[in-house]
């Protein structure tokens, strides 16, 4: 891709996008860590939202962000990891906003991880990935 005064930053794609799996990869496994560590506890507050049963939705939203998050950031299987996160924060945002009523301060950040998502399946983990 030529440089232009419209993508300054086009010569440095791969950094780019190493960075923007540092930041996905790192939200997810920060996202995980506590449900990693009392997976009960997030099966419950899973089940209070509504999705159940709380310990299948639990466990699939703790492997999607605690192991995905590391394979976000490892670069492999990234896309996997990424789809099935964009997903996740999809549902989320549509749930706070139709169910929960919730402000869009409450869900943006949910839909700034999706476009994060969405960059990485478009271009994939770029050339500094282990993949």
């Amino acid at each position: 891709m030529p440089y232009t005064a419209l993508t300054p930053l086009a010569g440095l794609a791969d950094a780019v996008l190493l960075m923007a799996r540092l930041v996905t990869g790192s939200v997810m496994v920060v996202y995980g860590w506590p449900k990693v560590r009392d997976p009960h506890a997030n099966a419950r507050y899973v089940a209070e939202m509504g999705f159940r049963p709380g310990w299948f939705w639990g466990t699939l939203i703790l492997a999607v962000e605690f192991l995905g998050g590391l394979a976000v950031l490892a670069g492999r299987w990234a896309w996997v990891a990424a789809a099935l996160f964009a997903v996740e924060m999809a549902l989320g945002a549509l749930w706070k906003v139709a169910r929960a009523r919730r402000p869009f301060a409450d869900y943006s950040y949910d839909v700034l991880l999706f476009a994060l998502c969405l960059v990485l399946l478009a271009f994939g983990p770029g050339a500094y990935a282990l993949s």
